[in-house]
């Protein structure tokens, strides 16, 4: 690359950067539903067609935004994981359920863009799957952890559910038993209704130490998919 070309790519970066900075202020003030790249251009004292060069549409800049609030809270759950690494299953899975409500907390809008209502005329390509799937590998991965190593307490399964359950685990976590992926695909849901309820006001006057409260159901939760 020529000096001239990485000039280039580093403004190139420095104004994405700043376009997006400027949606995630929008976000916070008027919600998904209301970002107009219009009114992003305007902000930044830019064209509207200047900006249809980064994002040539609205649905392309919530792409950009979806994708980055995956691998921001992808990071937050992969780093807990690796800081305790040498900590027992249970400890681990909580921790990282831990760094996920942290990371909710102080990114509200962004995690609301993720995990809340559905932004209105707008459908998720699958270009957002890889990001949105870290967080859920960093948990698959301590379960399989556990599997390999002390192994895992008896999980009960209904007849019923066990073919689901086996196709769940095929997707999903093949080298698990179908009763442990069908509980953890129960957790990883439960833990993201534990934050929702917090971050949107469900919890107001029910829960008071929601931190605590939280860290006794994560725990909980982690002994529901068999960590010991």
């Amino acid at each position: 690359m020529t000096t001239a070309q990485g000039a280039r790519a580093r403004a190139r970066n420095e104004v994405t950067a700043a376009i997006k900075e400027e949606a995630r202020r929008q976000l916070a003030a008027e919600g998904a539903a209301k970002l107009s790249l219009r009114a992003v251009a305007r902000e930044l004292g830019m064209v509207s067609s200047a900006l249809y060069r980064y994002f040539p549409s609205r649905d392309d800049l919530l792409t950009a935004l979806i994708i980055d609030a995956y691998d921001a809270l992808g990071a937050a759950a992969e780093k807990a994981r690796d800081t305790a690494a040498d900590a027992a299953p249970t400890a681990r899975f909580t921790a990282v359920c831990e760094a996920v409500r942290r990371w909710a907390l102080d990114h509200p809008h962004e995690y609301a863009l993720i995990y809340g209502s559905p932004v209105p005329g707008y459908a998720a390509p699958e270009t957002t799957i890889p990001s949105a799937a870290r967080t859920g590998l960093v948990l698959i991965g301590i379960v399989r952890d556990a599997h390999q190593g002390p192994g895992l307490a008896d999980i009960r399964l209904p007849d019923a559910l066990r073919p689901e359950a086996e196709r769940m685990a095929a997707d999903l976590a093949p080298d698990l038993p179908p009763e442990a992926a069908a509980a953890l695909i129960a957790a990883w849901a439960q833990v993201f209704g534990l934050v929702s309820f917090e971050l949107f006001g469900q919890f107001h006057k029910v829960v008071e130490d929601r931190e605590r409260f939280f860290r006794h159901a994560a725990t909980e939760l982690a002994r529901g998919v068999g960590l010991r």
